[in-house]
Parts: structure tokens; C-alpha cells; sequence
């Protein structure tokens, strides 16, 4: 029987128009992905090639890409559908990922995930791939990429080897003001660090203890560390620690106005007498926030652990704007002000399913 998942699985968003690598991209990160398993389901009716699968288009169909991983081909009506099938415990998926069509309006699909019902998701952010080369003339051929880019939480500069750097500057400077206050990381054949997406499993297929090395271990090996290195350099990572309890009410209005660039903030949040029993579990992603409460276990130190990602960011200035979100000294219990302060915390907590319903839906799974 397989145990009933807790967790929330990310579905990201990749959007682009026709050429300009949103395939690339995905099997760049199909190829990366460390153990972590990805559902992919494509938005398309064309014949949309996954490395050496090609997906014929035809609604409904569920394909195995020989990695543990999944790749459907849907209409957008049926995404709901699908994401109740890839969210089932017995798919055992840390990652869903939706390939928008190349004429697609991304904006709806986002609409849809976040007005979802589905209890087991975590909007992971809407990702629009650029074509560096063709940007102003598909610009001019399609004005509503303006819009597409107003609404992205990441914008993936691609094919940067084919302008020179005054170009890609102009360009970068261009789709920055378009996207604001979105992530703009520049990138060639669709390469970028997969950490962007998701924290990688580090496992072995199956989970065996011991294997043959994979196609993708030989590339991971190929790769080397300055491959990855030169990955990581597209962004910068930001780490905090306290001790102290966060106070919600400034932790919040920091949260509220965080800066251009800053595309994603993961991590565990304490907020001491505002809640003596849970530490919160943060996810942001762009604009998108949410909470979730977790017990503490017994005996753990009681921390605030965060990590912030973005391109272009001040680490500096937010290590000091995390830091004067510590609380004050106070009283053990919570009083009415600290209680109030908690609502901004509490309005971003998603209702979890009944314990009963998680039961019944892993051993109808068994």
C-alpha cells in the first residue's frame, strides 16, 4: 500500500512562442533532473518531439518517457482531469510541468491551476522562454507577447549565442521593463540551473541501492562541475538563519514588497508565540505565496530557514530586511496584537484535505 503524500506538488508553466526552445528547455531539464520525477503534460495538438518520443497529439494519452517520469497530451479543458491522475500517490511525482502551446495564453492555464480544487498541487510559477534572435519580430508579429510577459513570474532569455552582447543587453533591458518585477536569466540551448524549478531528489530510479549508471549519469559526468557551475552563474542564492522568532506582521510586509528579480523563496518560517506548535513551510514563487503549517518535531531546534532566488538581486539588502523581521522580546503565550498579526499568515494557508479523504484515495491507489 503506498502511504498517503503530504506534500504539495509544484506544476510550473512554460510558455513561449513557436521557436523559442520551450522543448529544449524541458528536455534540457528531463535530462537533469537528479532523480526527481517530472509529469509533463502537453498543451498541444501538434506532434511535439521529447527527445526520441514523439507525442502524436491525441487528447488523453498518457506516455511514459522511460525515466520514471510522464508526459500526457491534453486539451486545456481536460488539465484538471489530468492533474487529479499525476497528483495520485502511486504516480510518485515531485514535479508536473505543463508545456503551453506555442499560440496558447498563458495567463489562462495559471488561472486555472490557482482556481484548481485539487488539494495536492503548489502553483510553481509561470516561465516564458524568449527567443533572443527573434524577439522583436515576433513582437511585431504577435503584440500580446507584451501581456505574456507582464503576467510571467521567469523569463528565460534563450539563444543569447545568437546576438552580441550589446544586443543582448538591449534585449535584456527591454523584456526586464516588460516583465517587471519578474526574473530575467539569460540562457543558450535552453540550459539553465533545474533548481530554478525544483529541489532536486538526488535519488536513484526506483530506489534501488544499487544500479547501472543511466544515460543521464554518463551526461551529469560529461557535464562536470563547471558545467554546472557556469548553470548556477545565471542567478544568485541567498541563505538566512534566526533563531529568533520571525515577528508576521513585518515578516509579511516583507514578503509583500520583495524586489525586482527575486523569483522564488522556499524554506521554514518560526513565529514563536504567534504559533508555539507549528513552524510554517514557505512557498513563493513571482507573485504567488503560500503557508503551511507542520508540527514541530519533538526536541527540534526551532528555526527560521530560508533560501531566496533571483537574478540581479541585492543579497545584502535582504539578509537586512529578513533580519529586522525578528521578533521582539515578548510574552510565551500570544496575546490579542500577536494573534492578530498572524491572520497575514494564516490567509495564505491552503485547506488541506481531510485525513479521511487522503486514506481513501491512497488504498483506492494500493
Amino acid at each position: 500500500m503506498t502511504p498517503p503524500r503530504t506534500q504539495h506538488i509544484p506544476v510550473v508553466v512554460l510558455a513561449g512562442f513557436l521557436g523559442s526552445g520551450k522543448t529544449t528547455l524541458l528536455n534540457h531539464l528531463l535530462r537533469n533532473r537528479a532523480g526527481t520525477r517530472i509529469g509533463v503534460i502537453v498543451n498541444d495538438f501538434g506532434a511535439i518531439e521529447i527527445d526520441a518520443m514523439t507525442v502524436a497529439g491525441q487528447v488523453g494519452s498518457t506516455v511514459s518517457l522511460g525515466n520514471g517520469c510522464l508526459c500526457c497530451a491534453v486539451d486545456a479543458s481536460e488539465l484538471d482531469t489530468f492533474l487529479e491522475t499525476l497528483t495520485r500517490p502511486s504516480a510518485r511525482l515531485d514535479l508536473i510541468v505543463i508545456e503551453a502551446s506555442g499560440l496558447a495564453e498563458p495567463q489562462e492555464l495559471v488561472r486555472m491551476l490557482l482556481a484548481s480544487e485539487n488539494p495536492h498541487i503548489l502553483y510553481g510559477g509561470l516561465v516564458e522562454v524568449v527567443d533572443a534572435a527573434e524577439f522583436d519580430g515576433t513582437r511585431e508579429r504577435h503584440p500580446e507577447i507584451d501581456r505574456h510577459l507582464a503576467v510571467a513570474d521567469l523569463v528565460v532569455l534563450n539563444k543569447t549565442d545568437r546576438v552580441g552582447e550589446a544586443e543582448q543587453e538591449r534585449l535584456r533591458r527591454t523584456v526586464a521593463e516588460l516583465s517587471r518585477p519578474a526574473a530575467v536569466i539569460s540562457a543558450v540551448h535552453g540550459r539553465i540551473d533545474p533548481e530554478l524549478f525544483f529541489d532536486p531528489a538526488m535519488r536513484p530510479d526506483g530506489e534501488e541501492k544499487t544500479r547501472q549508471l543511466t544515460f543521464e549519469d554518463l551526461l551529469r559526468e560529461e557535464a562536470g562541475d563547471d558545467h554546472a557551475g557556469h548553470l548556477h552563474a545565471a542567478y544568485e542564492s541567498v541563505d538566512f538563519t534566526s533563531d529568533v522568532p520571525l515577528d508576521p506582521r513585518r515578516f509579511i510586509a516583507f514578503l509583500d514588497s520583495r524586489p525586482e528579480g527575486l523569483y522564488r523563496i522556499k524554506g521554514f518560517a518560526d513565529f514563536g508565540a504567534g504559533d508555539r506548535d507549528n513552524r510554517y513551510a514557505l512557498h513563493a514563487v513571482g507573485r504567488f505565496l503560500r503557508f503551511v503549517p507542520q508540527p514541530w518535531a519533538r526536541g527540534e531546534q526551532r528555526l527560521t530557514q530560508l533560501v531566496l532566488i533571483g537574478a540581479g538581486i541585492d543579497a545584502e539588502a535582504l539578509r537586512a530586511g529578513l533580519t529586522a523581521c525578528r521578533a521582539e522580546p515578548g510574552p510565551e503565550t500570544p496575546d490579542t496584537e500577536t494573534e492578530r498579526a498572524m491572520w497575514g499568515v494564516l490567509r495564505c494557508v491552503q485547506q488541506e484535505p481531510e485525513p479521511e479523504d487522503v486514506r481513501e484515495e491512497a488504498a483506492a491507489e494500493a
